[in-house]
């Protein structure tokens, strides 16, 4: 069963796309903001991470840049998630070393398809 880091920081949405993500077979772990899903990242050792953009202090480009960075989590893919659907905004995700891009609200079939290409392509 693929694991997935989900790096989210609205409880609501990370409730519900835990729930999804398990009925559809993947072990979902969680991180509130940007540093733990650095730390859980490293610790977890996910297969593939989703990554809430918008997190506060540290957003989830910057949270992306460390992931990697680092040569224990650089190949791990990263889904950049966010409520914004700006061509800068896929432009930035792209630029930190996100594998993809998906806007919320989360339609399943489709980020499912990313999710499955990124784990197929890793």
């Amino acid at each position: 069963m693929p694991k997935i880091l989900l790096v989210e920081d609205n409880e609501i949405n990370r409730d519900m796309l835990t729930r999804r993500l398990a009925r559809s077979g993947f072990d979902v772990c969680c991180a509130i903001d940007g540093p733990a899903g650095v730390a859980m990242a490293a610790s977890e050792r996910p297969d593939l991470i989703l990554m809430d953009v918008a997190l506060g202090a540290m957003d989830g480009w910057e949270a992306t840049e460390l992931i990697k960075r680092s040569p224990d989590t650089a190949d791990i893919p990263v889904i950049a998630l966010t409520a914004h659907a700006l061509a800068s905004d896929r432009e930035k995700s792209v630029s930190v070393g996100c594998a993809d891009f998906d806007t919320k609200p989360v339609d399943l079939p489709r980020l499912l398809g990313k999710i499955n290409a990124c784990l197929s392509a890793h």
